[in-house]
Order: structure tokens, then sequence, then C-alpha cells
């Protein structure tokens, strides 16, 4: 039987991660693969270091929003091989709790780079919003369906999440720009 091959992913499910993992196998023809959901670019690093895993995928730059600093830090504390680096589009979703509607938001959370992304938007439809960073857009949109964040919150997350979580979608594609692609590392020992 062939070798079912771990990938470790900075992001949650429902992720522009998982999106780009799911990606990556696909045009690579890795049919037997399974994904370890470890959230942050540091917990992916170092789980392709303790061989827990064995390849690493996560974001490093976007075409709007820079490089993600995040990545960039972890990256520095690790030594690894790359074997690919790719690019998907990645389009944002404003989502909300059951029956939140745009005039109920107080806050906007999301990954700073989602936040960067979306910057014009916010001020020119949210403009008094406050703004939170979180660790992943999908993990935002959990703990938003779960009520560990307030329901006055809207987060900027893929569509998936909509479904994924049970939440609104109030609007798509709220990325500042149309053409809006990041490029992910395909990290291996």
């Amino acid at each position: 039987m062939e070798k079912i091959i771990l990938i470790g992913i900075s992001g949650n499910v429902g992720s522009f991660s998982e999106e780009a993992s799911n990606h990556y196998c696909q045009k690579n023809n890795i049919e037997n693969y399974k994904l370890k959901y470890l959230i942050s670019a540091e917990e992916t690093l170092k789980a392709l270091s303790n061989k827990d895993i064995d390849k690493a995928i996560f974001p490093i730059e976007n075409s709007n929003g820079g490089v993600v600093t995040e990545a960039i830090y972890a990256i520095s504390n690790y030594n690894f091989n790359i074997e690919k680096v790719f690019e998907i589009d990645v389009q944002h979703c404003l989502l909300v709790q059951k029956g939140i509607n745009m005039n109920d938001i107080k806050k906007i959370t999301s990954h700073p780079q989602a936040l960067k992304q979306c910057r014009i938007y916010i001020k020119n439809k949210l403009p008094d919003t406050e703004l939170n960073e979180y660790s992943d857009t999908a993990d935002a949109a959990k703990d938003l369906s779960e009520g560990k964040l307030t329901s006055d919150t809207a987060i900027i997350a893929p569509k998936v999440c909509k479904k994924l979580y049970e939440l609104d979608l109030l609007e798509e594609s709220i990325q500042d720009l149309k053409f809006n692609f990041t490029t992910f590392v395909v990290a291996v020992n």
C-alpha cells in the first residue's frame, strides 16, 4: 500500500492554506495524503523539523498585502528545502453569525493579511469598526460560529467557511484588488 503523505498546513479547516494544499496535491497527482491543521507557519515548520509531517505548506506573500510577516519570522528559525512555490487566487468574504446585518457590526476579525488585503473595503463600508487580528481566517470563522467571538463581530474568510461554520455571507470578493494572489511554499526536509 502506498504511504500516506502527511502535509502540515498553516491554517484550519476552510482556510486558504487548506485550499492551496488541496490545489498543490491535485496539480501534482498526489492522491494519498492527509492534512494536519497546524494554524501557523511556526507550528508547521516545527512539525516538519521534528519529522512529524512529510511536507509543510504555508503562505509567504500576497500580491496586495505583501509579505506574510509571521512566515518570515518562522522561516528564520528552521532549515528546510523548498520543493515548490506556487500561487492561488484569494477571494475574501465578509461573514457574520446568522441574522446579523451590516449595521450590527462593531468589530472585524481576521488574519492580519486578510485585513491588509481588504483595507479600502473596510475604510469605505465599515470605517468605524474595531479591527482585531487573528491567527487564521478559518479559525476566526470557527470561533465566531462557536460564540467565542461576540455577535457584533464580522470575520473576513474564504467563502467555504460560510457553509462549514454555518455563518451568513454579507458580501463576497471584498479584497481591494480583483486579482489577489497569495504565494505558498511547499517545504520538505
